[in-house]
């Protein structure tokens, strides 16, 4: 009996290590970083790009690359971007004008970037966070 439950607890404990395992392996798959330089306009309008890789199961629902610029204390969502999931890496670019709060201007500041699914199985998509970068970031002048 007690051969039985030390193979038993033996091959849990594999299956639960091999699980382990085969987490980051899939989370390997998806990765995205964000450049180290983005831009602002004259009219406040923050470009911010990179590159991203997605590996994911047809018909789960759709994938997005979020951005957020922060200066200060203040965060300002940078536009999103469909992503393409096929095992290759694409380029992302992201775009849009600050409205309201502190104005951000050429510079240091620190970009968040987020490659993230909504997963529809549920019939309520529900955010699920596939992969994320954030450094700082140089902010030049656009050429207008």
């Amino acid at each position: 009996m007690r051969v039985r439950l030390a193979a038993a607890g033996a091959i849990v404990a594999a299956g639960v290590l091999l699980g382990a395992a085969s987490v980051p392996a899939a989370a390997a798959s998806n990765t995205l970083s964000a450049d180290e330089t983005g831009t602002v306009s004259t009219d406040g309008t923050v470009t911010l790009s990179g590159t991203y890789r997605c590996s994911v199961p047809s018909g789960s629902g759709p994938v997005f690359v979020a951005s957020t610029v922060r200066t200060g204390d203040e965060g300002h969502g940078i536009g999103g971007t469909s992503a393409r999931c096929d095992g290759a890496e694409h380029a992302w670019v992201n775009r849009g004008r600050v409205s309201g709060g502190t104005p951000v201007t050429p510079g240091s500041a620190k970009v968040e970037a987020t490659l993230v699914q909504l997963n529809t199985r549920s019939g309520l998509p529900l955010p699920a966070i596939l992969a994320a970068d954030w450094h700082a970031v140089d902010l030049r002048p656009a050429k207008d």
